[in-house]
């Protein structure tokens, strides 16, 4: 089992990633994932900063797509964050989150497909490989493109590649071309559902040692209601930006959903924090006191998680949260 931390660097500034990153470092947590989002302060430099400023961390984008940046960019900055951290760097990449993509004009079409190509094409070019074009290619059918001005990673390592997945078809690319993915879960019943599809695709292909990571919304504190609390809003919008077969599958009211949705979209919070129950909670976080954050950490072990990745919002005092992480559950 490893263990992986996530910072959103939008409510938090850059240098106070990095300070709760060399906290994360201590606390014997293996990887920082920073998130990526147009409208934030931008993972690279971010991720650079953390690089510079650590020692055993691992690192990468938590993630990134094949619209906003190109398959070429992608392996330019893993390879110079790779250089960086001394071969620390990995890579998050998913289809893109197709409710913010049209908000700066693009149009998100083929989404998986475009995925996965952009991930071959990677794998060439942080390999050394020049890249020509090829008939069966749609979206990057490259002519000669080449990476001449960096450090490639160690041959035998390559480039580490997270596929941020969800649905059955990025489940079962992630399994067949993904060295590891990062599921959007909190709860063991979506991984009894999620991980089959990605062992039928790595048996198809042979490959051993995936990382199955699960990418939680994380509030741990030694007050109970305060964790609990903390994790509300975080549910809110899991609940509402989740397909009503999932809110199934957890016993969720799909009537309290839906006006938890209304109100999200009138930014009234009070009567979120009304609507939302230990359900949701329970649903899409995990929630609580050391204990019982360790319990379900267990639970998720057993489940076949193989990192368990601490994201927001985790806890109402962030640096008290690390610590409490470090000490009960890591």
């Amino acid at each position: 089992m490893s263990y992986g931390i996530e910072f959103v660097p939008g409510n938090i500034n850059v240098k106070q990633v990095v300070n709760y990153c060399k906290l994360a470092e201590s606390k014997d947590i293996d990887y920082a994932w920073i998130t990526n989002h147009y409208n934030n302060r931008h993972c690279y430099p971010t991720l650079a900063m953390v690089a510079a400023n650590t020692t055993s961390l691992k690192m990468g984008p938590g993630i990134m797509n094949s619209f906003t940046d190109t398959p070429a960019a992608m392996a330019s900055y893993f390879c110079t964050l790779n250089e960086i951290s001394d071969g620390r760097a990995v890579l998050g990449i998913g289809p893109g989150d197709l409710s913010t993509l049209p908000k700066i004009a693009i149009n998100a079409e083929k989404p998986v497909a475009r995925l996965e190509e952009a991930v071959a094409v990677i794998r060439q070019l942080c390999a050394g490989e020049t890249v020509n074009k090829m008939p069966n290619r749609q979206f990057f059918n490259y002519d000669g493109a080449k990476l001449t001005g960096v450090t490639l990673p160690d041959k035998k390592k390559g480039v580490q590649i997270y596929i941020g997945a969800q649905g059955p078809k990025v489940l079962d690319l992630a399994g067949r071309v993904g060295d590891g993915a990062l599921i959007n879960a909190s709860n063991p019943k979506d991984f009894q559902v999620a991980i089959p599809i990605i062992k039928a695709a790595t048996d198809k292909v042979g490959k051993k040692g995936f990382d199955i990571g699960a990418y939680t919304a994380m509030s741990i504190d030694k007050n109970k209601n305060k964790a609990r609390n903390a994790a509300k809003i975080v549910a809110a919008f899991i609940a509402a930006g989740s397909p009503p077969e999932l809110l199934t599958r957890h016993g969720l009211n799909l009537d309290t959903v839906a006006k938890i949705k209304t109100a999200l979209g009138k930014f009234d919070f009070k009567t979120v924090g009304e609507l939302v129950s230990d359900k949701e909670i329970d649903a899409f976080t995990i929630a609580g006191t050391p204990e019982e954050v360790k319990m379900k950490c267990d639970e998720l072990m057993k489940a076949g998680v193989t990192q368990i990745i601490f994201g927001s919002p985790i806890g109402p005092d962030v640096t008290n949260s690390i610590r409490l992480l470090g000490k009960y559950v890591v």
